[in-house]
């Protein structure tokens, strides 16, 4: 029987179906899109701390006011940075984890907010606030502008 034979080539097709090729499938990074002022420091903080956590990010420095309109999201909500990821808004210094758990409970909304620019939140968490973190809230907002708290930071 050689090496390669009928049988075992069924064998190694059927571990590498059923081993590698899932673990292959688990290492895509999940891609956001990032609208935000060419000069913002905490803005490309945030990016940096996304990167950081596994995922792929695409940068348009062009302001982020008129995408924030063009996804819905109501100016009440707004911070520095607006992101698109898979079908939601993801507004301001959000938490990678908030990411994650958004994207896998898969609500009807239009996305998450992190409103205004919370020291303490990723990206607005470097040397220059000397360890100073303030509570504050992620809220999932709702397509009719309507919100509640997504997850609270204390």
């Amino acid at each position: 029987m050689s090496l390669f034979s009928p049988v075992r080539r069924r064998l190694l097709g059927g571990l590498l179906a059923g081993c590698v090729l899932p673990a292959l499938a688990n290492t895509q990074k999940i891609t956001v899109d990032v609208w935000k002022d060419p000069n913002c420091g905490c803005c490309q903080d945030w990016i940096d701390y996304l990167e950081g956590e596994g995922f792929a990010v695409r940068v348009f420095n062009q302001g982020n006011q008129a995408a924030r309109q063009r996804l819905g999201l109501p100016e009440r909500y707004g911070s520095c940075h607006t992101a698109l990821v898979g079908a939601y808004v993801v507004e301001g210094h959000v938490p990678a984890a908030d990411i994650r758990r958004l994207l896998k409970e898969k609500p009807k909304a239009l996305g998450i907010a992190a409103p205004g620019m919370p020291v303490g939140a990723p990206g607005m968490d470097g040397p220059a606030y000397r360890g100073r973190r303030d509570a504050y809230e992620v809220l999932l907002v709702n397509r009719d502008g309507s919100s509640r708290v997504f997850s609270s930071y204390r």
